[in-house]
């Protein structure tokens, strides 16, 4: 069964460039979810492992290692994982795939400790860029948060476009951890749309 994987990072991404050869897969999963959480915890992943359990000749394909992992030791985990399950994982921008003729090809491991190491480094650069630029912006008399003297009411607060989503996966009963993992977002923040969500009576399933 061959499987492809795909994974962005925000719901505002589409993902369609990933999807333009999805008919030549028996399946296509797509999971809208940060490469820092855990492949196991996500919900497509998890379809994923559920039908290698089940003892599917499974062959999996990703456009690019990152897409199952920012980190270097849960993308090692989850290929470990594959290699005993013996599921044939092929990373199309390398060129490579970690089996061949039913055997571990034999310099898959070094090549994909190598390329998740950069790809974890690469995420720590992005993060401190931001930092910086943050810091810069504030060193030249900018602020960060919400302008002094501004108010946003509970209506505005709950109609935004990420507050709408939220309120949709807690009428769905996920948990609060679930939701910000899923929507990149802080736990707090979803708390504060079930109070005010709550308070203006939204939270009813019509």
């Amino acid at each position: 069964m061959r499987i492809k994987y795909l994974r962005v990072s925000t719901i505002h991404q589409t993902g369609n460039r990933f999807e333009v050869d999805k008919e030549n897969y028996d399946l296509v999963l797509f999971d809208k979810i940060s490469g820092t959480v855990p492949f196991r915890e996500r919900p497509e992943a998890k379809k994923l492992i559920e039908i290698i359990e089940s003892g599917e000749k499974v062959t999996l394909i990703v456009d690019e290692l990152s897409r199952l992992g920012r980190t270097t030791s849960d993308t090692i985990q989850m290929m470990d994982y594959f290699n005993r399950k013996e599921v044939t994982v092929i990373v199309k921008n390398l060129g490579l795939q970690s089996r061949t003729n039913g055997k571990k090809n034999p310099i898959w491991s070094l090549i994909i400790a190598t390329v998740s190491s950069l790809n974890q480094l690469e995420l720590e650069f992005i993060k401190e860029r931001t930092m910086a630029g943050r810091q810069i912006y504030v060193a030249r008399g900018g602020v960060l948060g919400r302008k002094k003297g501004t108010t946003e009411s509970k209506r505005q607060f709950i109609e935004k476009p990420k507050s709408k989503k939220i309120l949709e996966f807690i009428k769905k009963e996920w948990t609060l951890r679930q939701i910000a993992k899923q929507l990149d977002v802080s736990t707090k923040t979803v708390q504060k749309v079930k109070r005010i969500g709550s308070e203006l009576n939204l939270l009813t399933n019509e």
